[in-house]
């Protein structure tokens, strides 16, 4: 296939060629006069699976023929290497076992790191492990390292370090990485002796790990092996290829490995041929960018080769930049030009980093029917059934609440049986009992007395058995844990009579299935552990599993990781995301090796992984057609665009004779254009606002009867009391109630009752002291009140009223004395509407008069609001006075006290009886019943509010916000 030669052979392809279609063509063309079975006799090593699918659908596209035997350069063992070797340690067994090294370390000295970074030190160990077995670096080597200005840090390293040196040792069962370099070790050997005779051919790897770089140059020196480079850049003068010679300063640059590579093996950059005779699709394009990328240190060559350049109007003809306000329009304006290229039948590929960025815009194409072919799938730990066992996960070391009761009782995993509609219906009624009722923490008790009243006892001891009291407590062996967990979730799953199909169901199931395999293949290497340690190992497990569900993706569209860049094959390239900390990503935090230690030992510096990220921009850049695309804005805060994007366009600006601005306003024209069709799709149909509203029911539908708290909101907000009242509408309570200004009031209003009640029979009893006693025996009880942090609260809160509230009570007492607690009272108007009301506390005095008091833990309104609008104490003492309390009869009121409890600013706030009456009180009353009596009287919205910024349970409903309270309300006659 190869003419014999001394030098190692290596070829390239050009940055934006089709890599896949480019090597099908050079291998055909070589094997143009070779028998047909001379193809089958290639191995061909690429870098990623998806580059060998490429590869065969190349020539699945074209003449019937033999195929190469593809392989991936991160599995170099054959089986007659397999068959010498011990088999490699599953990465899940030595993720747990230094689980355990890292757990017993902390164990024997706290003071190394906090418990709860087990996991991520356990998995910063094995990446670094990885590295130094994949770069050849034994730990000997790294513990010699001269660290005098560190030695703190890095005796607390070295401490982790020791742990894992055994895994180094020779007779040391290996993992991956160093089954892979044992691996190459022994076919280099047997090459030395006795090299293959057929083609060996590495195509499409960049060679930046130590063992692919040394597997690559021991093929290229083969007597038929060749290297085939991608995105390889022929417009680099020999000068800067020979500059690329510094890993500190120049492996961020996007041909570094490559110079690298042909230095190792002794040849000219410039020398290199071109492994197919296939011309970029854009060569001035990639003219462009190649003087854009130069090093750090010869930008200056921009000031002699820019003017050089060809135009820069014609070489940018086919690039776009789009930068969009924020991420949803880029998101927006790049799922529109899928949308298009979709129609045109153009393959279209968008590559970015961000997962978040490809997740808005499949939310996107989605409205247009689009599944994009993405190459990353979906994390196990996000899928239904990821989720569901999490959720599970978490009853084993959680106290059961009402939201992770009602998370996992409406997950579609759940009873996922033929009963499912009734199990949905008892959740249904479980969940408005929850909530009205008011619990926090759902009990065995209280939902088998609920369910004996509903008559589903046999759905509810399922319930009790599944998620009530399912906590463990101390460590236990993960095995153990596990099989109770999984245990748990399939009963959860299966229902009451474990019909259900359990969440091992469909693509995702079968993934999430496989990792709970190989987890329980490999418990036994963990550690005992404690339910919520191993949630969150069973969490970290999951996370590393990918789903790639086929739902029929478009065989157009499709949504690529960077490395993904060189298999190229998509006419229109959508570089997405291009903002610093996105692309390129910032390199993971190392707490081990700083940038100088790694580099003295021979690790990889921070910088590869943005080297790799350049070429791969390079590389995509080059396509035939390419959208640049940024925000900029993202979480409201100024991005900076990606330092590839930024030296392009300092790169275009900077030449104006060119036509480098014209080029960079079209380019932004183009984009804008996008940008302003995205807007135009968001653009919501012209409509009205809503009118202010003022409903006119039916006479006969409206209410009859009415507490007095319900007339200060008849007066300031009738169309509360239209949709309460005649609608029978209610704002659903929350799940989790909050310990709020309700709660409050209602807990004060019991310590209270109770502490004046005890106080009648027993005036010794009336000291502050007392009265904190009451209040601490409410405010700990866990039912009553289920927050430890509000008990502290509100206790020290009502210790700074007590001694006021004492001293007052006194003076209460001396003129009336406490007889009737929250008692009811009504009294009706000729019309036969009645009025209810419950009083706090109502006093009698020697004259037989009545003291009405009730109590406020917030502001009580002043007497002129009292006069025009909150009438509460004055319509109880018109009741009062027409004898509407029950045992009491007519009698006069001698005063109505509001007794306001606020912190810091506790006192009386009496009701103006002198200047409004009982009599005339209730005559205003009846005067506003009879306005709403008439027919043609509307419950007008917010008619007169104490502030504009009070809310109201409706407003939603009224649609408040399209009109202001300055708007005329719309009367509407409802039939």
């Amino acid at each position: 296939m190869f003419e014999p030669g001394d030098t190692p052979r290596v070829f390239a392809l050009r940055p934006g060629v089709d890599f896949g279609q480019a090597l099908v063509q050079g291998l055909r063309d070589r094997l143009r006069d070779h028998p047909p079975e001379a193809m089958a006799r290639i191995e061909l090593y690429v870098s990623t699976e998806r580059m060998a699918r490429r590869i065969r659908a190349v020539f699945d596209s074209g003449a019937a023929g033999f195929l190469p035997r593809i392989r991936l350069v991160t599995d170099l063992s054959d089986p007659e290497t397999q068959a010498q070797l011990t088999p490699p340690v599953p990465p899940l067994q030595r993720r747990l076992e230094l689980v355990a090294l890292v757990q017993k370390l902390l164990e024997a000295d706290p003071d190394l790191a906090p418990r709860s970074s087990i996991y991520d030190l356990a998995d910063s160990l094995a990446s670094l492990m990885d590295e130094m077995q994949g770069e050849g670096v034994v730990p000997g080597t790294v513990a010699a390292l001269d660290v005098s200005d560190e030695s703190g840090h890095w005796q607390r390293a070295l401490s982790f370090l020791s742990i894992v040196q055994h895994y180094f040792d020779t007779d040391a069962q290996p993992d991956a990485q160093a089954f892979n370099r044992i691996a190459l070790e022994q076919r280099l050997n047997r090459w030395e002796n006795h090299p293959p005779t057929h083609p060996v051919i590495v195509a499409g790897s960049t060679g930046s790990r130590g063992t692919t770089a040394r597997f690559m140059q021991a093929v290229s020196r083969l007597p038929q092996g060749a290297l085939v480079l991608p995105g390889f850049d022929t417009d680099l003068p020999g000068p800067v290829w020979a500059s690329l010679s510094d890993a500190l300063n120049s492996e961020d640059h996007p041909q570094y490995r490559f110079a690298k590579l042909l230095r190792d093996l002794d040849i000219d950059p410039e020398t290199v041929p071109t492994w197919a005779d296939v011309p970029a699709p854009d060569p001035s394009r990639n003219r462009v960018l190649s003087l854009a990328l130069r090093p750090a240190p010869v930008t200056h060559q921009w000031l002699t080769e820019g003017p050089s350049l060809p135009d820069l109007q014609t070489a940018m003809a086919n690039a776009t930049l789009v930068e969009a306000p924020s991420v949803r329009d880029e998101a927006l304006a790049i799922a529109m030009r899928l949308r298009r290229a979709a129609e045109d039948g153009t393959r279209a590929a968008l590559i970015t980093p961000d997962r978040m960025l490809t997740r808005q815009v499949t939310s996107a194409l989605d409205r247009w029917g689009i599944v994009p072919d993405d190459s990353a799938g979906m994390p196990a730990q996000l899928s239904p059934p990821g989720r569901f066992l999490r959720h599970v996960a978490a009853l084993l070391h959680n106290r059961l609440t009402a939201e992770s009761l009602l998370t996992l009782l409406k997950h579609p995993l759940t009873h996922n049986d033929d009963n499912r509609g009734a199990h949905l219906l008892n959740t249904r009624e479980l969940e408005l009992t929850i909530r009205r009722r008011a619990w926090p923490y759902p009990d065995p008790g209280l939902i088998r007395a609920w369910a004996e009243d509903r008559g589903c006892v046999d759905w509810a001891n399922w319930v009790i058995a599944c998620f009530c009291d399912r906590q463990i407590d101390g460590s236990i062996p993960v095995d153990a844990l596990l099989e109770t967990h999984i245990a748990l979730a399939n009963r959860i799953s299966g229902g009451t009579d474990g019909a259900g199909a359990g969440p091992w169901q469909g693509q995702a199931g079968r993934e999430v299935a496989g990792v709970v395999d190989a987890l329980r293949r490999n418990a036994g290497y963990a550690p005992a552990m404690t339910a919520r340690d191993y949630a969150d190992l069973f969490g970290a497990v999951l996370s590393d599993a990918v789903i790639r569900e086929r739902d029929a993706p478009h065989p157009n569209i499709l949504i690529w990781g960077t490395l993904e860049a060189r298999v190229m094959g998509a006419d229109l390239v959508i570089l997405g995301g291009l903002n610093e900390g996105s692309w390129p990503e910032p390199p993971a935090a190392d707490p081990w090796l700083n940038r100088r230690m790694r580099h003295q030992v021979g690790l990889l510096l921070p910088e590869r992984r943005i080297g790799l990220s350049a070429h791969d921009f390079q590389q995509a850049a080059a396509a035939r057609e390419v959208w640049f695309t940024r925000s900029l804005k993202s979480d409201e805060a100024e991005t900076v665009p990606a330092r590839w994007l930024n030296r392009l366009t300092n790169l275009m600006n900077g030449l104006e004779d060119r036509g480098g601005r014209d080029a960079l306003g079209a380019m932004r024209g183009r984009g804008d254009t996008w940008l302003g069709y995205a807007r135009a799709l968001e653009r919501p149909w012209p409509a009205d606002p809503a009118p202010r509203p003022s409903p006119v029911p039916p006479v006969a539908a409206r209410p009859r009867e009415l507490p007095v708290t319900d007339i200060k909101r008849l007066v300031r907000d009738p169309y509360h009391i239209y949709a309460r009242r005649i609608l029978r509408l209610k704002p659903l309570d929350p799940l989790h109630r909050a310990p709020d200004a309700l709660m409050r009031g209602i807990l004060t209003h019991e310590i209270l009752d109770r502490f004046v009640r005890d106080t009648v029979s027993d005036p010794a009893q009336l000291t502050p002291e007392q009265l904190l006693i009451h209040a601490a025996a409410i405010l700990e009880d866990p039912v009553q009140l289920p927050f430890p942090v509000q008990r502290h609260l509100w206790l020290a809160r009502l210790s700074t009223a007590a001694e006021w509230f004492c001293d007052t009570e006194r003076a209460r007492q001396s003129r009336a004395r406490p007889a009737y607690f929250e008692t009811r009272g009504a009294a009706s108007l000729p019309s036969g509407f009645t009025l209810t009301a419950k009083a706090d506390r109502i006093d009698i005095d020697a004259d037989g008069a009545l003291h009405i008091y009730d109590y406020k833990t917030g502001k009580a309104p002043t007497g002129p609001q009292q006069q025009k609008f909150d009438k509460q104490l004055l319509l109880e003492a018109a009741i009062g006075t027409l004898g509407g309390f029950a045992d009491i009869g007519p009698a006069p009121v001698a005063e109505a006290v509001f007794i306001q409890l606020a912190a810091g600013d506790p006192r009386e706030v009496p009701a103006p009886l002198e200047d409004m009456p009982p009599h005339e009180t209730w005559s205003d009353f009846a005067k506003l019943i009879a306005a709403y009596d008439d027919p043609d009287q509307g419950y007008t919205a917010r008619r007169a509010m104490l502030k504009d910024t009070d809310s109201s349970d409706f407003d939603h409903l009224s649609r408040f916000g399209e009109w202001n309270v300055t708007a005329k309300p719309r009367r509407e006659g409802l039939e």
